[in-house]
């Protein structure tokens, strides 16, 4: 009887060993067949997404679609049927971003704007592109297309942009239009 009851424990042991392999093989031949799946974790209709550091409201986001790449190793978020974001400077001031089309790269925390693309300040000034990067990590814009950029100062269009998210520093291309520049006088030369 002792007998049996080992081969009973036996059967039980190796059965239950063939079954969690069993399980493992098919988690892993599960995960080989996702992995080539370029399919989206999800679809939203109609969104607001709010952005927030330190409970402070940085920026609203807000769009008729949005498409969830987020499972894939490249993590991503599109927004084909257009968006808008409003951001808030340190001061609550209310800062426009307007685009046909979106991408949200996560892992560079980078945005992809595309068409008919529109920055509206507070104060007054706007850009108009066809395609505009967004760094956020650096708050930096930045694009190669040309760029139309009109406030109570300046009213011109270039090609290419390398900008601050203030507008402070920037580099163009060449410049067709109107700019004021002012000249201040150099220390240096009028030391006695």
């Amino acid at each position: 009887m002792d007998l049996s009851l080992h081969k009973i424990i036996y059967r039980v042991v190796v059965g239950t060993a063939a079954l969690f392999i069993s399980c493992e093989d098919n988690a892993r031949a599960l995960k080989e067949i996702n992995s080539d799946r370029q399919d989206p974790i999800g679809t939203a209709s109609n969104i607001r997404m709010v952005y927030t550091d330190s409970i402070k409201i940085q920026a609203i986001l807000t769009a008729p679609k949005h498409i969830d790449y987020t499972n894939l190793d490249f993590r991503y978020a599109e927004f084909p049927e257009g968006l808008k974001v409003i951001f808030f400077d340190d001061q609550g001031n209310e800062n426009e971003v307007l685009a046909d089309f979106g991408t949200l790269y996560n892992d560079p925390k980078l945005i992809d704007l595309k068409g008919n693309v529109q920055l509206k300040s507070h104060e007054g000034s706007v850009l108009t592109t066809q395609q505009l990067f967004w760094d956020a990590e650096n708050e930096w814009l930045f694009t190669e297309q040309p760029f139309k950029f009109k406030d109570k100062d300046y009213d011109f269009d270039a090609i290419r942009l390398d900008t601050n998210k203030d507008f402070t520093k920037f580099q163009t291309g060449n410049l067709i239009g109107t700019v004021a520049v002012s000249e201040t006088k150099d220390t240096l030369l009028t030391q006695d």
